[in-house]
């Protein structure tokens, strides 16, 4: 952690919840889902730059309180999911 006082920025290490989405063409992506009740087997509706609607994926598994140092990417860069399809 750099001290803000140094000119740095102080790092967020709040761990995230996350999950491991396949979508509808077979990619993998991983996706925020801080405070949805998702799991493994859901339908989800995620964002897309192709559709302002968003894009439906099902979830393959979701990982509880990850640290951003131990993610798959980072998870500043990673978009929440919109929300479960029931």
């Amino acid at each position: 952690m750099i001290h803000s006082l140094a000119g740095g920025v102080i790092k967020d290490n709040t761990p995230q919840d996350i999950a491991k989405v396949r979508m509808e063409n077979g990619d993998i992506r991983w996706y925020l889902c801080d405070g949805l009740d998702a799991k493994g087997g859901d339908k989800v509706l995620v964002p897309s730059s192709a559709s302002v609607h968003g894009e439906v994926g099902e979830v393959m598994r979701v990982d509880k309180n990850v640290s951003p140092q131990v993610s798959p990417i980072p998870i500043k860069r990673m978009k929440a999911i919109i929300k479960v399809i029931k």
